[in-house]
């Protein structure tokens, strides 16, 4: 059996023969296209080379690139478990030519590497080939020079009788690059099977077929007005999954009895307690594989964006676990078996071993507790159901505020036959998408429709420029001219504003056309290599091409620039001072404060905080130079510029940063010229904001003065509280705090007794009914806190099933009912707190075993209220009086 790991090797040694360079897969994170998320197919790359917006030294080019595949135009996540060749992480082997070869040679390349005995030697009567069915010259390729039968070529039309519209016609977008595609399928059944004549033939057998290798001719461009037009220059883009062709090559049926899943499939069925390859089982195994590469990329799961996308594919994975009887932590336990199946390719996993370990352990944690949760709702919510029909706001609220799966609520439906209107949930889904696409709208670069243009900056040394209007936009939609009072963005050919970017803020300022004209530049955003200016027409009208002059806020520009620098000398100073290579995960720099994200496994002090401060301070003192230089990729890497992980750099040209001899960082941001104009460095906190990640908030010059005087005035106003000088401040607190301390701990001694002796007269003055013990009582003037103390106290008591304690006070009437967890399916806590409430216009809630409740309306008879629920637990109690006769 051929493995895995030696096809990776076959297709890169065959391409080498070829004359192709190798290049190295990309991370699944793409800085160069912030359109995606996660790379989703082996071109994203050599996307800026196939628009032409880059040169490239090499024509033909050959990579094995990791994918993910969990949104958007390519979503396979609802695909995973239902078939046996769909991932949402998978490996894609890939060949390109950029100008160099095309449709003849491309061809004849997947022949030879499939079928020849040399390479992987597959039986040629097994292919069966699509073509784009206009695409006659690609037909001819197959039928004559690779002697294909007419019988098997398939040609595949457009949907709808929409040109271009074809399974078989790649588009990149709405417009822009595309191109017909020829596609190699592998038939499984091939001697038992009927040919097939057309492509509905071919289409009906879904389980014959498998699609191995996908060749797309990009050969025109669509344009915005939905012309095809054809390009100066032709490349080939092809994608063959590395799952798919072992499936083939080690001559299973399935993706999930290759080597590569194997292993990790027996590993889940040994800790599942169905001991069955099932859908939930292929779905842990994909989805893990995915959430270790993600996390390799250092991604933490989070609410937002990436991290949104790890979290719900840890849930997913979790969720199913829990299909499979596996109830507690279980996805760490599997990372053994992945390391020894991936081989080679899990170096990258290795080294952060522990931190995948440390992550998958807190969020499985976490989410069993919402998994619990939500089944005590759900199975609530069932109990209650008259029509055996469930609301979908009912299901969609579970998972989009207490985050619990569709999966498993439908799951559990579907055995207690319970229907859903499952076109009324998607609806509440897609409202929610809708939502959170807009919030990324306006930083669409499509919606300008610039292609490959860009603005000039001039801003580094200038502060004031002239330049033309390009374009002007009113609500994101194009227009020629703007008049006073209108809301615009602009773009101009230069600037000198700073468009928001590498957590620098944009800058503001004013464009000019005269002393009439006057735009008020209020942010500026910098989308792809566009600038795009934001703000209100104050006075009179600008037109598109019209002439101006450009100003920007000077003593803005100025205090982002001093704490630009900081950050710079504070990622000096956490490596310094810290101790350990720390990973910068982010930062957002304006004229007022500084915030810094960045990875670190171990706590953070108060002295640690004050050493970082210190250094700082101490470097602003020396004054060093700040020098600023343009060099390449290369040459920043043997002088050792430091680089923010996972951020795409130009190789050609990348701007360098460098203060004394300490800090070489690569930035396109904007600087001050020595330390000494950042007068002073204060931290005014260090959070932690996930899983080994912290953020500083910090403050420079004037803002970090006015912190020193606020500080000041807290430290005065101590001193005149205990009538002392500076230096005897801390003693004097200390002691205070001993103090403190020891009153804190001889309250909770009283109150304890305080406790003892109340539950003590309670259970005295209990009701008793035929050995069954229950509390209703009024009690004045305690407070919440006390109360759920008192009742936590009686619960200890074995004889007592329910309690139910009034605390009337001055101010507010409370309620609290518990019942013991072994009898609340007969008696249960929030119906008995809802009754009440309802006819005493009460608010409160709670569960089957406790409920809490408060009432807004004033002289409430709390005495008859207190009888009620004696006469509801004695009828309770005679009616299931079976069932307490064990106490």
């Amino acid at each position: 059996m051929i493995s895995s790991n030696k096809i990776r090797k076959i297709f890169l040694k065959f391409f080498k023969k070829k004359n192709h360079k190798i290049f190295s897969g990309n991370s699944l994170l793409l800085n160069t296209d912030k359109s995606l998320l996660f790379a989703n197919a082996g071109m994203n790359q050599f996307k800026k080379f196939f628009l032409g917006n880059s040169n490239i030294k090499y024509s033909k080019i050959a990579t094995i690139q990791y994918c993910l595949r969990t949104g958007g135009k390519h979503n396979d996540i609802n695909q995973v478990g239902n078939t046996n060749i769909h991932h949402t992480f998978f490996e894609m082997l890939g060949n390109f030519s950029f100008g160099s070869y095309f449709k003849k040679e491309a061809i004849l390349y997947a022949w030879e590497l499939l079928t020849h005995k040399k390479w992987f030697n597959i039986n040629k009567k097994k292919l069966l080939i699509t073509v784009y069915y206009e695409d006659i010259e690609t037909y001819k390729i197959w039928k004559n020079i690779i002697k294909i039968s007419k019988n098997r070529i398939i040609k595949v039309k457009d949907k709808k009788n929409k040109k271009f519209n074809s399974d078989n016609f790649w588009k990149m977008g709405k417009y822009g690059l595309c191109g017909p595609s020829t596609e190699i399928f592998y038939d499984y059944f091939y001697k038992n099977k009927k040919k097939c004549k057309n492509f509905k033939d071919f289409k009906s057998q879904k389980n014959r077929f498998l699609e191995i290798w996908n060749i797309v001719f990009i050969q025109f461009n669509k344009t915005i007005h939905g012309k095809i037009e054809k390009l100066p220059i032709f490349s080939i883009d092809t994608g063959m999954g590395l799952e798919r062709i072992s499936a083939v090559l080690q001559k299973v049926n399935s993706n999930y009895d290759t080597d590569i899943f194997k292993n990790l499939i027996q590993h889940i069925i040994a800790l599942s307690k169905n001991k069955i390859l099932n859908k939930s089982t292929k779905i842990i195994a994909d989805h893990f594989r995915a959430i270790c590469f993600i996390i390799s990329d250092h991604i933490l799961p989070s609410n937002e964006e990436k991290g949104y996308i790890l979290r719900k594919i840890i849930r997913r994975a979790v969720t199913h676990g829990f299909f499979n009887k596996i109830k507690n932590p279980f996805l760490y336990k599997l990372l053994p078996t992945l390391i020894k199946s991936m081989k080679s390719e899990s170096k990258k996993i290795c080294k952060n071993k522990k931190i995948i370990i440390k992550i998958l352990k807190k969020e499985e944690k976490n989410f069993l507790k919402i998994l619990k949760s939500g089944l005590n709702l759900l199975k609530i919510k069932i109990k209650k159901l008259k029509n055996n029909k469930i609301k979908s706001n009912f299901i969609f609220y579970l998972y989009d505020t207490l985050g619990f799966p569709i999966d498993i609520t439908i799951e559990i439906c579907k055995k207690k036959k319970i229907y859903i209107n499952i076109k009324k949930l998607k609806k509440y889904i897609n409202n929610q998408k809708k939502k959170s696409n807009n919030k990324n709208f306006k930083n669409n670069k499509d919606i300008y429709n610039l292609g490959n243009k860009k603005t000039k900056f001039l801003g580094y040394k200038k502060y004031k420029t002239k330049s033309i209007i390009k374009k002007i936009f009113i609500n994101y939609k194009k227009t020629k001219k703007i008049k006073k009072g209108e809301k615009a963005q602009i773009i101009l050919d230069k600037t000198v504003f700073y468009g928001k970017s590498g957590g620098q803020i944009g800058d503001s300022g004013l464009i000019k056309l005269k002393k009439k004209n006057i735009f008020k530049v209020k942010k500026t955003k910098k989308i792809g290599k566009i600038i795009v200016h934001i703000g209100k027409m104050i006075s009179g009208k600008f037109l598109k091409n019209s002439k101006v002059i450009l100003k920007i806020n000077k003593k803005k520009r100025n205090l982002i620039s001093i704490n630009h620098t900081c950050t710079h000398l504070l990622n000096y100073a956490l490596q310094k001072i810290l101790k350990k290579k720390i990973y910068q995960k982010g930062s957002s720099i304006n004229s007022k404060k500084i915030r810094f994200d960045f990875l670190y496994e171990k706590k953070i002090n108060f002295k640690k905080q004050q050493k970082i401060e210190k250094e700082i301070n101490k470097k602003i003192r020396k004054n060093y130079a700040i020098k600023v230089c343009n060099l390449t990729l290369k040459k920043s890497k043997k002088l050792k510029y430091k680089t923010i992980i996972n951020k795409k750099y130009n190789k050609h040209k990348v701007r360098g940063v460098k203060i004394g001899s300490f800090s070489k960082e690569l930035c396109g941001g904007t600087h001050v010229h020595n330390t000494k104009e950042i007068n002073v460095f204060i931290i005014k906190k260090i959070i932690k904001i996930a899983s080994n990640t912290y953020r500083i908030k910090a403050v420079t010059n004037k803002e970090a003065i006015k912190k020193i005087l606020k500080n000041s005035k807290k430290i005065n106003s101590i001193k005149n509280l205990f009538n002392c000088n500076s230096s005897e401040i801390v003693k004097i607190c200390k002691k205070k705090l001993k103090i403190i301390n020891l009153t804190y701990k001889n309250i909770k001694i009283i109150e304890q007794k305080y406790i003892k002796q109340i539950v003590k007269n309670l259970i005295k003055k209990s009701n008793k009914k035929k050995k069954i013990y229950f509390i209703c009582k009024i009690i004045k003037n305690i407070n919440i806190k006390l109360l759920r103390k008192i009742i936590n106290k009686i619960k200890e008591n074995p004889k007592i099933i329910v309690v139910a304690l009034i605390n009337q006070s001055v101010n507010n009437t409370n309620i609290i009912i518990n019942v013991k967890k072994k009898f609340s399916k007969y008696i249960q806590a929030n119906k008995i707190l809802k009754k009440i409430l309802n006819k005493n216009f009460g608010k409160g809630g709670g569960n089957l075993i406790s409920a809490e409740g408060g009432f807004t309306k004033k002289n409430i008879k709390l005495n008859k209220i207190i009888k009620n629920i004696k006469k509801y637990l004695i009828k309770k109690l005679i009616k299931f009086k079976n069932v307490f006769k064990s106490i």
